[in-house]
Formats: structure tokens, C-alpha cells, sequence
């Protein structure tokens, strides 16, 4: 009996007759693909790796407030890096808060304070009521109930 890492695949027989059988190992199908060849043969094509980015949603924003303006590739990669910094500063000064604070668990709170911090004026006030609808609507869509809870909310 082959050991678990491997498993023995047989190819499907070519029109002259012959069948090719392959070793495949366990997880090496995750980032390359078998493709069979009318000869019999078989050929690994690598996988494009998946790219995370908010270009979808930068895009969505843009619609709603431009609707007939559209976005090159560039300013694209430029505006995707734009959020991941700032997304970065609000999460190391939020971490920062509750380290000053003593505390384990980065609330709401903290985030809410780092953004008043590092956003000026204005802008920090529309972030602040535009991250306290997002969070009152997210909690009013679900049945939330906290985990450690067990069902009652305190």
C-alpha cells in the first residue's frame, strides 16, 4: 500500500493503445494543473496566484460618485496602495492604543480613536460616522450574539 502523501493516477489510454500512469503528491495540485495531451502525455500548466486588492470596490465608489468617469490600470495600483497604508496606519496606531491602555482586544473604540488621530478635522468626522453606521448596520443585519456569551447578550 503507497503511503498517504502519494496517490497513483492512471491516464486515460491514447489511440494507440498505451497508458501512462503518474505519481501525484498530496497538495502538489494546489498551484499547477494536470493537462493530458492527445498523446497520452501529461503536462503541468502553473496557476496564476490569486492577487488580493480593493480595486473592486475603489471602482464602486467611483460609480457612485462619477458615474461616467473611469479609472486607468495605474491609478488603480496607486489608489489600492493608498488604502492599504492607510488601513496599516489606523491598525498600528489602534495596536499602539491598547498597548498605552494595557489592554488584550482592540475594540471599536480604539480604532475610532486612532482615526480621529490620524485623519485631520472634517475627515475625521465623516470616517467616524461612517464607520459607526457601517458597525450599527452590520449588527442590526444578523442574529449577533457574542460567542463566549452563550447566547445572552449582557
Amino acid at each position: 500500500m503507497p503511503p498517504k502523501s502519494a496517490a497513483v493516477k492512471t491516464v486515460a489510454a491514447s489511440p494507440t493503445g498505451t497508458v501512462a500512469a503518474a505519481v501525484k503528491k498530496a497538495g502538489a495540485g494546489r498551484s499547477k494543473k494536470n493537462i493530458v495531451k492527445s498523446g497520452g502525455l501529461e503536462k503541468t500548466k502553473k496557476r496564476k496566484s490569486r492577487k488580493e486588492s480593493y480595486a473592486i470596490y475603489i471602482y464602486k465608489v467611483l460609480k457612485q460618485v462619477h458615474p461616467d468617469t473611469g479609472i486607468s490600470s495605474k491609478a488603480m495600483s496607486i489608489m489600492n496602495s493608498f488604502v492599504n497604508d492607510v488601513f496599516e496606519r489606523i491598525s498600528a496606531e489602534a495596536s499602539r492604543l491598547v498597548h498605552y491602555n494595557k489592554r488584550q482586544t482592540v475594540t471599536s473604540r480604539e480604532i475610532q480613536t486612532a482615526v480621529r488621530l490620524l485623519l485631520p478635522g472634517e475627515l475625521a468626522k465623516h470616517a467616524v460616522s461612517e464607520g459607526t453606521k457601517a458597525v450599527t448596520k452590520y449588527t442590526s443585519s444578523r442574529d449577533y450574539t457574542i460567542p463566549w456569551t452563550n447566547g445572552r447578550l449582557k
